[in-house]
């Protein structure tokens, strides 16, 4: 499945997390109390919930009367396309620009400049 087009919101990312965190499907009300800090009303999960099935990013099963959500999305996946696009749209498709962005605002620990160094070297 392509990604790319797929739009998530801030809100709805949230969902997602919890669901990329889950080690096997959970039901919405599962997701309300890892969500709990919000303050969303039950309809409130219900309806993201409903959205993200209508985008095609998590499937849902019923077993008995209650519902089951799984991302069909891997994290990992969805992390580098938003990752590719906020490059090609951000910084011309530079890599380098992205960097030299995150060095400039100082989001680089030096534990992280460190690995970053590791993995260039090999």
């Amino acid at each position: 499945m392509s990604i790319e087009n797929i739009n998530i919101s801030d809100s709805e990312m949230e969902i997602m997390v919890v669901l990329w965190n889950s080690k096997e499907p959970i039901t919405s009300a599962e997701i309300g109390k890892a969500v709990e800090k919000r303050g969303w009303k039950k309809t409130t999960i219900a309806t993201f919930l409903t959205r993200l099935v209508e985008k095609g990013v998590v499937s849902t099963e019923k077993k008995g009367k209650i519902y089951y959500y799984t991302p069909i999305i891997p994290v990992e996946e969805y992390r580098k396309e938003k990752t590719k696009s906020i490059i090609s749209n951000f910084y011309h498709g530079s890599v380098k620009e992205f960097a030299v962005s995150l060095f400039e605002n100082e989001k680089l620990s030096k534990e992280d400049l460190e690995e970053l160094r590791a993995i260039f070297d090999n």
